[in-house]
């Protein structure tokens, strides 16, 4: 690996191409790395999760409005949307969108969080459907996606967003056009352009996370795989892009991020050096914010030490500076404590999620969050009595750079009535790779069967598992193999809703 430093430069200076990050990463994303076996076997992991979570999802409401918009923008030779006949077959780019946010509208698939948030696994809705209107094999599609992952995570690592109320999505429209870059096995400069184009229509604020957290959150990640999509195909008919993106006197870190003054350092493997940045990542076991999941499974193992619940008088969480300020108390949004709040701003309240967790013992994707779950007095009473605290301790755990000693968990200090306290702490969810029960294939596939259970037959649950665990050998044209066609009768028809297309 090599640190890359960025930072502001003047007009006058005429920064070359080599030296800009952007060129920098279009030259990884067009060398001929070896591929290393455990990031392919982590690709199928990822794709078979984000099925998982596609499919659970198929009939909530921004799902099926994504999926009418796609379906009025068909193309014979195009990609295939989740859920539906492999036949079926819209433009990419609205394909991209569908599954994009079918993909992300449980927060159920993967993360990774350093410097800045992310889901990598945003990046296989875009980069699959390119491929598959495209007709490219197996391997491409592998190639595609790890670089996609290499790409966001290294930027996660390197540049802090959400410190300028920036939207994590920044960081995804440059490496889904990265991603699309080797999948396609575009040049050099081709992918630059691509790379300062998509970075330039995806920045938003992060409102999109705040106070009232609205649908839009599932919507984010798509549009930035559709708009990376649609910046790749300009550049490939050889239109340029703003440049240079990053470091110009009036781009990105001058007047979005932290000012000419700052110098980033992101990351990035040298050129032929294989990509492994997807086993960094990790994927999630409950329905909710990163964040929370460490804390979720304490809340569930407290269940069976604290006899009576509703004797507790108040819970102090002590966690990192991410947590207490977007999930918890130090974010000072009432929505986090409002029983009437959406469930996507239900699940970046860990005041809720901590209470409801440790009432049931466990946590349920659609359970959880139901109006009348939220509503329930007793949950309310507990929620109430729930307040974070910032913990240096583990704020330097989160931002640890050996992956092998971050942690996202905290301390729970428990007061009871009768003046007793019960604290403990937990480092990692279970399921992370140094957890209690770190998630392999078998958790993976046990992830996919429990969430389409009843939504698809066995049969396409078989067929579907066979395809993906033999990705590598998949031929051009076979890509269609990984779409999923749901049961008829379990599908939403549509929203009833009058709109443009």
């Amino acid at each position: 690996m090599r640190n890359i430093i960025v930072k502001v430069h003047p007009s006058k200076s005429n920064l070359k191409k080599k030296n800009q990050l952007a060129w920098k990463i279009a030259e990884i994303a067009s060398d001929k790395a070896k591929i290393n076996k455990d990031a392919v076997e982590m690709v199928i992991n990822r794709i078979i999760d984000n099925a998982s979570v596609a499919i659970a999802s198929y009939n909530r409401e921004p799902v099926v409005s994504a999926r009418e918009m796609a379906l009025a923008h068909p193309r014979k030779n195009g990609a295939n949307i989740f859920g539906l006949s492999p036949k079926i077959k819209v433009d990419c780019e609205w394909a991209a969108w569908a599954n994009g946010t079918a993909v992300r509208e449980l927060d159920y698939h993967d993360t990774f969080l350093a410097a800045d948030y992310s889901h990598p696994g945003d990046n296989i809705p875009a980069i699959l459907a390119v491929a598959q209107q495209k007709k490219c094999s197996g391997m491409d599609l592998i190639k595609g996606i790890l670089t996609g992952y290499e790409v966001q995570v290294n930027l996660v690592k390197g540049i802090c967003l959400h410190e300028h109320k920036i939207d994590h999505i920044a960081h995804l429209g440059p490496s889904v056009a990265a991603g699309l870059g080797s999948l396609l096995k575009l040049n050099t400069e081709t992918i630059y352009q691509s790379v300062q184009q998509a970075l330039h229509i995806t920045v938003s604020t992060r409102q999109s996370r705040k106070g009232e957290i609205s649908s839009w959150k599932a919507f984010a990640p798509a549009h930035a795989g559709k708009l990376a999509i649609e910046a790749v195909d300009r550049c490939m008919r050889g239109e340029g892009a703003p440049s240079p993106i990053y470091e110009g006197e009036d781009s990105v870190i001058a007047y979005v991020l932290s000012g000419p003054g700052k110098k980033y350092k992101v990351p990035l493997p040298n050129i032929n050096e294989p990509k492994k940045a997807i086993l960094e990542t990790y994927t999630k076991e409950h329905s909710a914010e990163y964040q929370s999941q460490a804390l979720i499974d304490l809340a569930r193992s407290l269940n069976k030490k604290i006899k009576n619940i509703s004797d507790i008088n108040e819970i102090i969480i002590e966690t990192s500076h991410h947590t207490h300020y977007v999930i918890g108390t130090g974010a000072n949004d009432p929505q986090k404590m409002d029983p009437y709040a959406s469930r996507e701003t239900l699940d970046h309240s860990i005041m809720y999620i901590f209470a409801v967790a440790l009432e049931d013992g466990a946590w349920h994707h659609v359970k959880s969050y139901t109006p009348q779950r939220a509503r329930r007095k007793s949950t309310v009473k507990l929620w109430r009595k729930i307040v974070t605290r910032e913990n240096k301790k583990w704020t330097k755990k989160y931002h640890e750079k050996d992956p092998k000693k971050k942690c996202f968990g905290g301390k729970v200090i428990i007061k009871m009535k009768n003046g007793k306290t019960v604290t403990e702490e937990i480092d990692v969810a279970d399921a992370h790779p140094a957890g209690n029960r770190p998630f392999g294939r078998k958790e993976y596939i046990n992830k996919f069967k429990t969430l389409t259970d009843g939504i698809i037959s066995k049969k396409e649950t078989i067929r579907f598992l066979n395809a993906v665990q033999d990705l590598k050998n998949l031929k051009s044209n076979e890509l269609k193999r990984l779409n999923i066609e749901m049961i008829p009768n379990k599908r939403k028809r549509n929203t009833g809703k009058k709109a443009i297309f």
